[in-house]
């Protein structure tokens, strides 16, 4: 299997269930995307990064994103359309970034010069353009060409589970290799349908991609992804968990799991 087979089976499991549930601690921003509508923003990226872009498999991504329901998104595109995510710091044919650089990223602000092409996202509520927003100088702006693209993908001829999916650190992965550990992920980590993961940081490696979005998505958990997570106090951090009926956290959101839950604490690729 694929990364892409795991989001089709998904589809036509429970489409109408709630996958990711996004807030915003710094705008007050909640968003709630069901698996078909997540499946919807997959296609419409897969078929910008073919159509906008003209990437090809095997192509590389730099994805710099907050903690955010669009990088879910990119990510899950990428691995439909076979594209190979790279580091945010890496040489790149494409890199993904937000319009203005946000004051929660995880690292200093990517080098742009190092990708073919620049896409910068303005984070705004369902994808709409941010009113008063800027984009980079040469970069092609996410929020007004998305809304055009298909809402359909074909995947491309070839994809299969050994094709390179991601390169990290300690070499590539391929896509069927991320769908092992993200199985075996879930097993170890006892969730499914039931559970909702909360996640509080970015996808950044391989662990947190299979933490916050492959192993929900192999065992049928949802996600509650939370931006500026620190910017809220401890009582709405507890009322949260208590609303959003949180079961399980990922890494390094432990500590914010508090001793009423079942604690599942999501240990990426150990």
């Amino acid at each position: 299997m694929t990364p892409a087979d795991l989001l089709a089976a998904a589809l036509r499991e429970e489409p109408a269930r709630a996958f990711v549930t996004f807030y915003d601690d710094a705008t007050g921003e909640r968003a709630e995307l069901s698996v078909a509508t997540f499946a919807n923003w997959v296609a419409k990226t897969a078929n910008f990064t073919r159509d906008a872009l003209g990437l090809d498999v095997g192509d590389r991504v730099a994805i710099a994103l907050p903690c955010h329901w669009q990088a879910l998104v990119w990510w899950q595109a990428c691995w439909s359309a076979g594209l190979v995510v790279a580091a945010a710091d890496a040489p790149a044919d494409a890199m993904v970034r937000s319009a203005a650089w946000p004051d929660d990223a995880a690292s200093p602000e990517p080098d742009v010069s190092r990708a073919g092409e620049v896409v910068a996202l303005g984070l705004g509520p369902m994808g709409l353009p941010v009113r008063g927003g800027s984009v980079p100088a040469g970069a092609v702006e996410f929020d007004r060409e998305i809304h055009g693209h298909g809402d359909r993908f074909v995947p491309p001829p070839g994809l299969t589970s050994t094709t390179v999916a991601l390169a990290g650190p300690d070499g590539p992965l391929t896509a069927g290799e991320l769908v092992e550990a993200a199985t075996s992920a879930a097993h170890r980590w006892s969730l499914t349908g039931q559970d909702r993961v909360l996640v509080t940081t970015p996808l950044l490696d391989a662990g947190t991609a299979v933490a916050a979005l492959l192993a929900p998505l192999a065992s049928g958990a949802a996600v509650v992804l939370v931006r500026h997570s620190d910017r809220a106090d401890e009582a709405t951090r507890s009322r949260r968990l208590h609303d959003e009926a949180v079961t399980a956290v990922a890494r390094p959101s432990a500590a914010a799991l508090d001793s009423g839950f079942r604690r599942s604490v999501l240990r990426p690729l150990d």
